[in-house]
Formats: structure tokens, sequence, C-alpha cells
């Protein structure tokens, strides 16, 4: 059975059948859990900044702590509860902070413009492409080729030398001489 990422294990009904009951006097470490409930919320809530997370939050450590063995073992029982409160809510704030940075709520993308299909920024684009088409035009048509190859094919240097039986070292003057060309061209179309 597969659990969601960050989920409280499912256990099987027959599983929680078979597990004896824990002791949850107030000499266990449960029932110290039970007794100081809401400071722990309390605490965990100073972490998370919310009291419904907080709340999830020692429902959390109560599970984690149900399944441990009291043995006496812990000296100082209450600070332990509170270090555990303290670590569970600490981890839940950095995921809750990493998903806050990472992921936005579904809403939001959905009136947002699409900067592709505003008519200005179309016939902006239409007309730098003409511009480019007119700058690439007055070239010589071996700048042309070597230029189209490289930028527009993604060819490699070496590759449209050998096409065009010239030098890699003349295709990158070509290219670079092409590039400059283009955008001072462009610079001037922007500039009218």
């Amino acid at each position: 059975m597969h659990q969601p990422l960050g989920a409280a294990p499912v256990i099987p009904a027959t599983e929680v059948e078979k597990r004896p009951a824990a002791p949850v006097g107030a000499d266990t470490l449960l029932g110290l859990f039970m007794e100081n409930r809401r400071a722990l919320v309390g605490a965990a809530a100073r972490i998370v900044g919310s009291r419904d997370v907080a709340e999830d939050v020692v429902q959390d450590a109560f599970l984690r702590l149900r399944d441990m063995t009291d043995d006496g073992a812990i000296r100082c029982r209450l600070s332990y509860l509170f270090q555990v409160v303290r670590n569970l809510a600490i981890d839940t704030y950095r995921r809750q902070s990493l998903e806050q940075r990472w992921m936005a709520d579904e809403d939001e993308g959905i009136n947002a413009p699409s900067p592709t299909t505003a008519p200005d920024l179309i016939m902006i684009g239409r007309q730098a492409l003409c511009a480019l088409a007119g700058a690439l035009a007055e070239l010589p048509e071996r700048t042309q080729r070597a230029f189209e190859m490289c930028r527009v094919q993604g060819m490699a240097q070496k590759d449209i030398a050998s096409q065009l039986g010239v030098s890699p070292t003349l295709v990158n003057f070509m290219v670079r001489d092409a590039c400059i060309h283009c955008r001072a061209r462009l610079t001037r179309q922007q500039a009218i």
C-alpha cells in the first residue's frame, strides 16, 4: 500500500487490535504528554506560526511516542517531549517554507497574461523579424548561410566549415560579423 509523502503511517485494523494498550498513567511518557499537551501545542505554534499546524505536529509526536517502549531510560521526560515536538515543528516549518518558495497556488496563474499573446508584443516581434531578415539579406550569401547554420540550425562551426569549404576560424568570423551587423540594424530599427 502506497502512502502520500509526509502522511502518517496507516496501520491496518488487525495490527491495531494485536498491539497491547500502552499505559497512560501520569508516571509514563504518554501520561506526561497528555498532561502537557496544551503547552506542547503552544511551543509548536510559536515555531510553525499556526495553531492548526501545531496541532498536527503534536499529533505526529504522539504517534511517534505511542510506539516507543517506556523503559524509564529517559531522564528528563518533559524536556524530551518538548524536544521531540520542537524537532517536528522545525521540520514542518522548513517543509512549509520550501513549498511556499517553489510552489504557487493554482489560482495565481489563471489571470496572468501570456507575454506571447499580447498583440503589441506580437507586432514588435514581427517587426524585429522583418528587420533581421533585411539585415541578413544585406550580407554576402556565404555569411548568411554560416549564420543560419550556426544560429538557426545549431550546427557546430567545424561542420559548417566543412560544408562551406572554409576554415572553422573563418566561420567564427562570419558568424560574429553577421551578429554585429544584425544587432546594429535592430538597434537602428528600435531608435526610429
